[in-house]
């Protein structure tokens, strides 16, 4: 059986209101999560070794969901070119692939995997695609995948339907991860916590020798797509979050500041 799916989105913030959401080429109902939510009362404790557990299943199940561009192709190439000096993040190794989909995307994973989809390299530049990546790997710095992943399973249909009586890990099926994958891509981050990564993203960028606008230019494509007519359902919810334009003045600012 499949575990619970644990991916941290560069800019989370579906709309409760958005009736469905594809993931992995599959469609899942947002209501019946939420309806299902509403019944969870227990606490679940998950330790670290709970959680590298469940990243390295939901890693599993969302390569085989998606086409991966393998470092011949174009895109493979830039990704393994741009993350060569990337190797970990407290003391967590790092591992990347390119999801080969139209979607406008990135997550991390808990266990150090971070995933980009094709469609973002498409929109960025080398500099402001480190900058995304950056944002990323601080995510996995932060341990904010341990709140994020005890959160969607509290939340989710999934617990709800093993009974969320108990503290234990369940082995989930495939319908339950469908819904735990929702859960957790429906939550947002704490301003805090993407205040952190941008700030993250922002340093690797100078790291590696690009300059201090990166990280606000990538934020500024974001918003700018949201707004776009051109921009599918998808893209407009992955650059919806509302707080996006305040992160994209925050750092903008920022790199004013270490320009001088």
């Amino acid at each position: 059986m499949n575990r619970v799916i644990l991916c941290m989105a560069f800019v989370a913030g579906i709309s409760s209101l958005q009736a469905q959401v594809r993931i992995g080429g599959r469609t899942i109902n947002l209501k019946k999560v939420e309806e299902a939510a509403k019944d969870v009362v227990s606490t679940v404790s998950l330790s670290d070794e709970d959680v590298a557990a469940l990243c390295r299943e939901t890693v599993e199940w969302m390569d085989a969901n998606n086409p991966i561009a393998d470092e011949t192709s174009e895109y493979g190439a830039r990704l393994a070119r741009l993350t060569a000096n990337m190797k970990e993040a407290n003391n967590i190794p790092l591992n990347f692939k390119v999801y080969d989909v139209d979607d406008v995307n990135a997550f991390a994973c808990g266990d150090g995997s971070i995933r980009i989809f094709s469609a973002l390299m498409d929109l960025m530049e080398d500099d402001e695609l480190v900058a995304v990546i950056g944002h990323e790997i601080g995510h996995i710095a932060g341990t904010d995948t341990k709140d994020a992943i005890r959160t969607a399973y509290m939340s989710s249909a999934a617990i709800h339907a093993v009974g969320a009586a108990s503290n234990a890990v369940y082995a989930l099926s495939e319908t339950q991860l469908k819904d735990l994958v929702q859960s957790f891509v429906g939550a947002q981050f704490s301003q805090k916590q993407e205040y952190a990564a941008d700030d993250y993203g922002f340093n690797i960028s100078i790291a590696h020798g690009f300059g201090p606008y990166a990280m606000a230019n990538a934020l500024d494509k974001l918003v700018d797509l949201s707004q776009s007519s051109r921009a599918s359902a998808v893209r407009k919810m992955f650059a919806s979050h509302p707080d996006s334009e305040k992160r994209a003045e925050r750092i903008r600012k920022k790199a004013d500041s270490y320009a001088k």
